[in-house]
């Protein structure tokens, strides 16, 4: 059933262990269908399966359970994504991969510590740090966000959900800007709706996603390789400028 063309592991694994979660025992068939699957491909092949599904896991055992403990008894490293030397094999995704894999993950309404959990598995340091992620995450999160409806609007409840991760990640003003650059490149893939972008403006604002330093950055910006769409969008989000200047005099009044 897991094999190409039959039903994705992150499908069964998760129907099948449903009734058993309460049970205690579905880490206990999910490691036993595992090694069945060892027995026709590699380890590196069934660990790359659940790596891709997206399966974790926490997600399957008791909560007070230790999880490395049980990796490490049950002899299933694999699913860790490092070789059973202990050298790591992450290996770097191509920007259309990365996109892909943070959009299922995303869809298929992952909590925030599996995506980190994902990501950790997946990319090394160097690659969480490049503008290719972030601008990803961005794009994945924000896409999510998007109520289609006549007119479009932002759906606050799902970014204020992915607030925590998305903090983590943009961890300085330079990646803060990246992200702006990617929801405008979203925007421009939209057709540039009409006020979307000030809903998402206003939103990462409150929430404290994007800071006035990076709005402002992104403003004044004169990248040439970021200028598609840029006039329209300074003009969609006007008032929000308007608004935080204002909101910024009034606090030095203060």
């Amino acid at each position: 059933m897991l094999h190409e063309g039959g039903i994705p592991m992150g499908q069964l694994f998760r129907e099948v262990s449903k009734p058993l979660i309460p049970l205690r025992k579905a880490g206990v068939l999910l490691v036993h269908i595992l090694n069945l699957l060892c027995k026709e491909m590699t380890h590196k092949k069934v660990g790359g399966m659940w790596m891709e599904a997206g399966l974790n896991w926490r997600d399957f055992l008791p909560e007070d359970e230790d999880v490395n403990k049980f990796v490490t008894e049950q002899k299933i490293e694999f699913t860790l994504g490092e070789k059973s030397d202990g050298t790591n094999q992450k290996t770097t995704m191509s920007g259309e991969e990365l996109s892909k894999q943070l959009d299922r993950l995303i869809q298929d309404k992952a909590n925030n510590q599996r995506i980190r959990d994902w990501v950790q598995a997946n990319l090394d340091e160097q690659q969480t740090s490049a503008n290719q992620f972030v601008r990803s995450l961005m794009t994945s999160i924000c896409q999510s966000a998007v109520i289609c409806e006549n007119p479009y609007k932002v759906d606050v409840e799902q970014i204020t959900q992915r607030a925590k991760l998305l903090q983590r990640y943009l961890s300085d003003e330079k990646k803060e800007l990246q992200a702006l650059y990617a929801l405008q490149a979203l925007m421009v893939h939209m057709e540039q709706p009409a006020n979307l972008l000030r809903m998402f403006f206003d939103t990462l604002y409150d929430e404290d996603v994007i800071k006035e330093e990076a709005f402002y950055r992104w403003e004044s910006s004169k990248d040439p390789a970021e200028q598609t769409g840029k006039g329209v969008a300074l003009k969609s989000v006007t008032a929000f400028f308007t608004w935080l200047r204002d909101a910024e005099e009034e606090s030095d009044k203060d």
